[in-house]
């Protein structure tokens, strides 16, 4: 008998018509009632909260995290499912996935109908979850979500009402689930785990600014006077903006702010490749380039890193020497590199196959 742990914490999965719009309200239990639980899995639900995710705050994002080490602090434990609300479902899995160093599963899904639709899709993407965290291993985070398994790293969510909600823009999933069963593709292996932040950790604040036409400095300037000790700039294309973000992402990096880059295009990597206060001249300011991280994963890399410095278990040795000038800013920048120069677990399309066994 495999033993999973269902976490719920609401969104659609867990919602009921309300009159004028839908909101989370049914407790865990009732969610695992509306489908069927995989023969020979035994199940015990935790209701930690019950929110639609648009709500959801680093201080959720954090007690689901000590909720979910706790978990797997019994050893008779094989895998973790967590319900979620799809619309930030892709930042608190990436989250998780940080921290995450157990060869067990979290694995993450949601549903893109309400629990009482006739037609909804919540019994199915529990089911499919409920097999993937029994069985898989070494996968860290996952997202589970019309049968297929994506890495936490790098998938978002893609559609805002399709079935087909989740996949990754530059890569392929990791298995699919079907016919009762998970079949597994090759992956590479799972960089360290953060250390886990200090109980009681006060959240920094960390903002995502968009560039566009006509883009200026005003948004960033009042993020670093709110006290933000993270910005992610929104670049357009592979990363650029203007000379005069460029200059505001200066004079942060120089107060120890961190500042990452991605871009508001859908797919592919930023890179330094334009100068005119393009991502040349952003990396040139201190500001760090995000790869492959969309938006509010990047985001959730400065997040996850400036937490994991509060760890008392943090081992900052470790890490390579980008002092400048600020105590523990340069700490700080080599941490949040090394999260944004990860290889991504999942393969791109020219290499993945799907081979059974896989992860078991």
């Amino acid at each position: 008998m495999r033993h999973v742990v269902v976490i719920s914490t609401g969104g659609t999965i867990a919602s009921r018509w309300q009159g004028d719009g839908y909101a989370a309200e049914a407790a865990g239990q009732e969610v695992l009632a509306a489908g069927a639980v995989p023969e020979g899995v035994e199940v015990r639900v935790v209701d930690l909260f019950t929110v639609n995710s648009s709500r959801l705050t680093t201080d959720h994002q954090l007690r689901l995290l000590h909720a979910v080490h706790e978990v797997l602090a019994d050893p008779a434990v094989d895998g973790v499912v967590v319900t979620h609300g799809t619309d930030t479902l892709e930042e608190s899995a990436f989250f998780l996935d940080l921290f995450h160093g157990d060869r067990r599963p979290v694995v993450f899904t949601g549903a893109q109908k309400p629990l009482d639709a006739e037609d909804g899709d919540a019994a199915g993407n529990l089911y499919d979850a409920l097999l993937t965290a029994a069985t898989g291993r070494d996968i860290g985070a996952v997202i589970v979500f019309a049968g297929q398994v994506w890495a936490a790293r790098g998938t978002v969510k893609q559609h805002t009402v399709d079935a087909h909600a989740f996949g990754a823009p530059d890569g392929l999933p990791l298995g699919r689930v079907e016919f009762g069963r998970v079949t597994w593709g090759r992956r590479r292996p799972r960089p360290e785990p953060l250390p886990l932040p200090a109980p009681g950790a006060v959240p920094p604040r960390v903002d995502v600014l968009m560039h566009h036409s006509d883009g200026d400095t005003v948004l960033f300037e009042a993020a670093l006077g709110a006290g933000a000790r993270g910005v992610v700039v929104v670049g357009t294309g592979a990363g650029n903006a203007n000379p005069q973000v460029a200059e505001a992402v200066r004079k942060a990096t120089a107060d120890g702010v961190l500042v990452a880059v991605s871009t508001r295009v859908a797919a592919g990597a930023v890179a330094p490749l334009y100068t005119g206060g393009g991502a040349v001249d952003l990396v040139a300011a201190g500001g760090l380039l995000a790869g492959t991280l969309r938006p509010g994963q990047t985001r959730i890399a400065v997040l996850a890193t400036l937490l994991s410095l509060t760890s008392p278990s943090s081992d900052l040795s470790r890490l390579p020497s980008e002092q400048d000038g600020r105590s523990g800013t340069g700490t700080a920048t080599a941490a949040l590199r090394r999260i944004l120069e990860a290889a991504p677990q999942a393969l791109p399309a020219s290499e993945l196959y799907l081979v059974d066994g896989v992860g078991k």
